[in-house]
């Protein structure tokens, strides 16, 4: 692809106040305010408790981020050896919400945080980390022991450094992030200052709820991820703060996580999207019920059809199957920097058993890894020409992108076409039923443009269908047109078009973030005229 078209059809798409927000973040850096601390709210309380998080925090100094263990020391908040998002997670202070840890250990990592993250200096002063460690820190004084003196005139100083720096250039959830923090910062402390930082936050959330909540209650930027993690912000918000009507976002996001969430519990992978960073569903609804948020969803056992047509999503259930569908675009055109090229993509559980998996999300560094894991290739789906749907590229990069052109619900059966490969459809429908899932595909032309290839010649096209099975999950062609699965002492069928070429090659999957496993991938192919069509059907046997 041209670089001028590539970067072309990455920018354009930005809003004029992401450009001027670029500018300006880049070219300007605020001077730290080191002036005194506003006086603490002392009536400032959290009604319920905030929930317990994930361990990582091993206590003799030692972190464990990303499946990735380190030792604490002098130089680890900006060790260059440790990757960008493993500091991140060292500097949210997420650790401060588990039980371990005790007083003396977390009041020496904020002591030595201090010391060694001078203001405006470090990874632990961008917008995001920032944002993050504000809301941590509160919780600790108000949940677990007071902050010292340092402590809290730190606070105050990275609280007036963030007002400085609010990500109006990336949008999206670091804006809700940065919002969260304004107003937990302006509950915290008191006075002019403090009503200020408040009601800024209270004016984001009022801008982008609307927006970034869609009608059917998924987040914007379609990650089940960060759905949850949103979620959570709005009832912590909620817990703190009746000054913002959340009620009906939070109903919104409880419903729709129910759809979302697999039958063993866990989040369906789409997009940027791993399990162990956001709080379990279960976790959510429960602490959504502490509030007096009740919801009629057990995200325990899930089951039944749902349709997102906001976002694109279906669920399909029926007897023992479970299919996660796929039949939305990117997410926001000015902020796709979680999406993957995964358009018609889909998930299919037995029981509580993952069978065809996305690949997940491993880590978000540009690379090898990175890249297969956001191409077409390394979803269920088809690809033309060796090309992605979408055209992701670098590590939140996404040029000419796929738009859903036909969508259709029917409670066992779903659809939706894509016109990301420009004068061809791929539209795929979905059946699932008590004895399994049937796939169909058509590649066709688009009606739109085929007058562009009326009185040529037909093109000879390179059609691939993927299916990438869980880890553990060992396939076999057994047959022509056959292939077996074994998973453990149960077996599947899957059935192809006779014609196509076979092949089980090696991908990968990655259901945490720093863990890579290989699996099995059975690719379909054929080189073929347009229209095609191509059957699949998975059943138990």
């Amino acid at each position: 692809m041209n670089i001028i078209a590539k970067y072309f059809n990455t920018l354009k798409y930005l809003k004029p106040k992401q450009w001027t927000s670029r500018l300006l973040f880049k070219c300007f850096r605020p001077i730290p305010d080191l002036s005194q601390a506003p006086q603490i709210n002392y009536s400032f309380c959290n009604r319920k408790p905030f929930p317990v998080y994930y361990t990582s925090y091993l206590n003799n100094n030692t972190f464990f981020f990303l499946n990735e263990k380190r030792k604490g020391g002098p130089g680890l908040w900006n060790d260059p050896s440790a990757g960008k998002l493993w500091l991140y997670n060292l500097h949210y202070f997420d650790y401060l919400r588990q039980q371990i840890i005790s007083a003396k250990e977390a009041d020496t990592l904020i002591a030595s945080w201090i010391k060694e993250n001078p203001p405006a200096s470090g990874n632990g002063w961008e917008p995001y980390t920032l944002s993050l460690r504000i809301v941590n820190w509160i919780k600790y004084h108000i949940s677990v022991q007071k902050l010292s003196d340092e402590a809290i005139h730190s606070l105050a100083v990275q609280t007036r450094y963030l007002s400085r720096r609010i990500e109006y250039h990336l949008m999206g959830n670091h804006l809700l992030a940065n919002a969260k923090a304004l107003v937990f910062a302006g509950l915290f402390f008191s006075g002019p200052e403090a009503e200020k930082w408040l009601n800024k936050g209270i004016e984001i959330y009022g801008e982008q709820l609307p927006e970034q909540i869609l009608k059917d209650g998924f987040h914007f930027e379609l990650s089940p991820m960060y759905h949850s993690i949103i979620l959570e912000d709005l009832l912590d918000v909620f817990n703190i703060c009746s000054a913002i009507n959340l009620r009906s976002y939070i109903n919104r996001m409880l419903a729709c996580l129910h759809a979302v969430t697999a039958p063993d519990g866990s989040l369906f992978l789409f997009n940027d999207a791993a399990n162990g960073i956001s709080l379990s569903p279960a976790s959510l609804v429960k602490y959504a019920n502490s509030l007096n948020i009740k919801t009629e969803c057990s995200c325990e056992s899930v089951s039944g059809c749902a349709d997102l047509p906001f976002s694109g999503y279906a669920r399909l259930s029926s007897g023992s199957w479970t299919a996660f569908c796929d039949g939305g675009g990117i997410g926001p055109d000015y902020q796709p920097g979680h999406a993957h090229a995964d358009t018609l993509s889909f998930e299919l559980w037995h029981k509580q058993h993952l069978i065809i998996a996305d690949s997940g999300t491993a880590l978000y560094a540009a690379g090898r890894i990175r890249a297969e894991q956001r191409s077409t290739a390394g979803h269920n789906t088809v690809v033309l020409d060796g090309d992605s749907s979408s055209q992701v590229w670098s590590a939140h990069r996404v040029a000419k992108r796929a738009k859903i052109t036909s969508r259709s619900f029917g409670g066992d059966v779903f659809s939706a076409a894509h016109n990301g490969y420009g004068k061809i459809i791929h539209l795929r429908h979905w059946h699932i039923s008590p004895q399994g899932l049937e796939i169909t595909d058509k590649i066709s032309e688009n009606a739109i443009k085929s007058d562009v290839l009326k009185n040529k010649r037909k093109k000879n096209h390179k059609i691939c269908s993927y299916l990438h099975f869980a880890p553990g999950i060992k396939c076999r062609i057994t047959g022509c047109g056959y292939a077996e699965l074994l998973c453990g002492n149960k077996k599947f069928c899957i059935k192809f078009p006779s014609g196509m070429k076979t092949d089980i090659i090696e991908g990968c999957h990655s259901r945490e973030f720093g863990i890579v496993e290989k699996t099995d991938v059975l690719r379909l192919s054929s080189v073929s005229t347009i229209p095609f069509k191509i059957k699949i059907t998975i059943q138990a046997i």
